[in-house]
């Protein structure tokens, strides 16, 4: 079944995007007329929609079983293409698999197939051969970022899972890095590419700042400060130096968040959840938040501790100065740190004086009722209003998950809606209201 022009006019407005951008365009063009296509595109800027608007066109409304099949290297990545699949309202069932999340769950998920599967490779194999489903009607394959698949160590289980797919027509492959080596077992023949990577990122000012002292934490606090109440990345190489800052910046009153490989899966989740909807400013977190996470346009970053390759280098600059904005990398060095080649054309930021920025307007509350329990965005926020005596203005970003959910309250009024509505019926169902503190 084709979609109409109206469909994906009405996807885009329930997506609250204007119109799509030239390699979205191009790419819907090329996707739906070619078998193999390989999509070169900047993080941020729009991979996710140009290849799942020619995908659900495509789609058999009537199928039963799985027809798309999507591999991502990260949790992250699944959940966020997900979430965008759910908002564009096309009535295709979407599910998401992936390590971290009950083996159960799939298994509830998938007793009705989905028509656009995701997940990593690891977990998706373990389904297809532990629950035996058929893979026979899957046509499309998506691997998205699979690079970085391969670079974590998915080689083996992605070349299990596609030899086992023995129907599939169209093949799609994206990545934000121009170096790349695709296997053959990917299957690809005469693939064609589209790249954008020569676009760059026009907006993006990389500054370097200097630290006198070797540990440079009493200069990024001091930068935190000349930046002031602005969304942005810390990156670190390693957790341990994650939990240096993080310690330093408690010690400082700065809230943020952290987010690394080594965290448990809730954790992660609710420090990407609570930075989007701008309960933490800052975050905090290793390379694995470089790129295919669902996270805010981004004023700036911070390389505390520089990647060891140029590919790093421009997938972490790939998080600000997206879509069009401005946006600022700086590079801390200490005064007797020698940088690498690959940063060029910086010039040096001299700090202004400035207090600590000040803490945010939001707070995040925890909801236990979710999709499962038919509760959308405006039941929250109409129950919010009515029950909590809250104002449209004191409600922030709102997110639905299988089983519960996650509304910013304006941090004033937050313990006012706990006592409220805590323990009373949202719609049909009886639910639990905590704030949630770490």
């Amino acid at each position: 079944m084709a979609a109409t022009i109206k469909t994906q006019s009405n996807i885009l407005s329930k997506l609250n995007i204007e119109h799509l951008n030239a390699m979205q365009e191009e790419a819907q063009t090329v996707i739906s007329s070619t078998s193999d296509v390989v999509l070169l595109s900047p993080t941020g800027s729009g991979k996710t929609l140009a290849f799942l608007l020619p995908i659900i066109s495509d789609l058999n409304i009537n199928g039963v079983e799985i027809q798309v099949l999507i591999l991502v290297p990260t949790r992250e990545l699944a959940m966020q293409i997900e979430q965008v699949v759910r908002e564009m309202g096309t009535g295709f069932k979407v599910n998401a698999v992936y390590g971290g999340r009950a083996g159960s769950k799939d298994k509830i998920d998938l007793k009705h197939r989905p028509a656009i599967l995701i997940g990593t490779p690891g977990r998706v194999a373990d389904r297809i051969f532990r629950d035996s489903f058929s893979t026979e009607f899957i046509k499309t394959l998506v691997l998205d970022e699979f690079d970085k698949s391969l670079e974590v160590g998915f080689e083996n289980e992605m070349r299990e899972i596609i030899e086992g797919l023995p129907n599939v027509k169209k093949r799609i492959l994206t990545s934000a890095t121009q170096k790349i080596n695709i296997p053959e077992f990917v299957g690809l023949k005469h693939p064609t590419y589209i790249n954008y990577l020569e676009e760059g990122t026009p907006q993006l000012k990389i500054k370097i700042v200097v630290s006198p002292t070797k540990d440079k934490l009493g200069t990024l606090l001091d930068m935190l400060c000349h930046i002031g109440n602005e969304p942005g990345i810390i990156f670190c190489n390693f957790k341990d130096t994650i939990q240096e800052v993080s310690n330093f910046l408690t010690e400082n009153y700065v809230a943020h968040g952290c987010f690394f490989g080594g965290m448990e899966q809730i954790d992660r989740e609710r420090a990407l959840m609570k930075f989007r909807n701008g309960t933490h400013q800052v975050l905090v977190a290793t390379d694995l938040a470089a790129r295919g996470l669902d996270i805010p346009e981004l004023k700036f970053i911070i390389h505390f501790q520089l990647p060891h390759r140029n590919e790093e280098f421009i997938h972490r600059n790939g998080r600000t100065a997206r879509m069009n904005s401005d946006g600022t990398a700086y590079v801390l060095k200490w005064k007797n740190e020698l940088l690498p080649d690959f940063i060029k054309d910086a010039e040096i930021e001299e700090l202004k004086t400035a207090p600590i920025p000040s803490p945010s307007k939001w707070v995040t509350v925890y909801i236990s009722g979710g999709r499962k329990d038919k509760i959308s965005k405006g039941d929250i926020a109409g129950w919010c209003c009515k029950q909590g005596h809250l104002t449209q203005n004191e409600i922030g970003m709102i997110e639905i998950k299988q089983d519960c959910a996650f509304v910013a309250i304006d941090t004033k009024k937050a313990t006012q809606l706990v006592q409220l509505v805590d323990n009373s019926k949202l719609k049909t169902k009886k639910v639990r209201v905590t704030i949630i503190l770490k």
